[in-house]
């Protein structure tokens, strides 16, 4: 008997790949790199709530261009879904408790209202896209990137340009559960809810399915356009839960919040391992990429900020986010062309 079989059949039930084993080394590398070169800071218990607080902002759209790229596609309309999502929501609240949160409808009525109010325009945007990009045939990055500009330009019509304030929602936004940030919980059922839906589900399947092979995917009897639809508004409901999000940490929603969202989402998504050309991608993954991004944007916050402005920061670290999205793509490149 062949007794190098048992460990080759245990090696092929690990539950990780070679991308995932290098993302989580990158993460490892990162965290304990920061640790050493900003002791008494970056490792301190003040700031990894600092950071559970601030990932779940982007951390969650980075679900909705995941599974839009699953299929081979993207969606670039999601921060001005978010934010559209989030005006409404604070619309909602504003119009039914006042200002100052003395008006006649309760909280308790009011703050589930606002919410679906944020889930129904992110659903009808959602659908919006699914539509262009499965019914009328238009090339994804063309269609969203269109609507995407649509959906911030009626952010503004319906705000005149300053941001709605209202305070209701910072229980979310900065409250805790057991000592846990809510917006990190909100996160991790994201996450719970993704991996049952793309590992446990027909839907999930006929995603995967849909990227990896278009054709073979019609030829099976996937209905395309359906599983496209279905993506897209998934996206949307996603982008707008990311709304209540904008709106419940900074205490108001404005239609130019989180410019910069769309390259960290795709950074992560690639990052993470899911494939541009679609059928390939992990929720561990982008969880890691999601952390290792986290790690190094406040890492590299503080460290810059003990040598040059904190404007010289920002556009340093946004500099770090491209030239990392790069490097990856490139060695991405090199290892499918090695393994080939």
């Amino acid at each position: 008997m062949d007794q190098t079989a048992p460990p080759k059949r245990m090696s092929l039930r690990l539950p990780f790949d070679f991308y995932t084993l290098r993302l989580f080394i990158i993460t490892l590398a990162i965290f304990i790199a920061f640790s050493v070169l900003l002791p008494g800071k970056f490792l301190t218990v003040l700031n990894m709530k600092s950071m559970a607080v601030q990932l779940p902002e982007f951390g969650i759209l980075a679900f909705a261009i995941m599974i839009t790229m699953l299929t081979g596609g993207i969606d670039l309309s999601i921060v001005g879904t978010a934010n559209l999502s989030a005006i409404v929501a604070a619309m909602i609240l504003t119009g039914l408790t006042g200002a100052d949160g003395t008006g006649g409808v309760p909280l308790a009525a009011a703050i589930p209202l606002s919410m679906l109010g944020a889930l129904l325009v992110g659903s009808i945007c959602g659908l919006f896209n699914g539509f262009l990009v499965s019914r009328i045939g238009i090339t994804p990055i063309l269609a969203t990137l269109g609507t995407g500009a649509i959906y911030t330009g009626l952010s503004f019509v319906l705000t005149g340009g300053p941001a709605i304030t209202t305070t209701q929602l910072a229980f979310i936004g900065n409250g805790s559960l057991l000592g846990v940030p809510i917006p990190i919980i909100i996160f991790f059922v994201v996450v719970i809810i993704s991996v049952v839906i793309l590992n446990r589900t027909v839907f999930g399947f006929n995603v995967y399915m849909l990227g990896t092979n278009p054709k073979a995917a019609l030829f099976s009897g996937i209905n395309s356009d359906r599983v496209l639809l279905g993506t897209y508004w998934l996206a949307g409901v996603i982008a707008g839960l990311a709304g209540i999000i904008f709106l419940a940490r900074t205490n108001s929603a404005k239609p130019d919040f989180g410019s910069s969202f769309i390259l960290l989402t795709v950074l992560i998504a690639i990052l993470g391992g899911v494939s541009y050309t679609g059928g390939f991608g992990t929720v561990v993954g982008l969880v890691l990429a999601v952390l290792s991004i986290q790690f190094l944007s406040t890492g590299l916050n503080m460290l810059m900020l003990e040598l040059f402005p904190s404007s010289a920061a920002i556009f340093f670290r946004q500099f770090a986010w491209g030239g990392l999205l790069l490097g990856v793509m490139v060695l991405n490149y090199y290892t499918e062309k090695r393994k080939r």
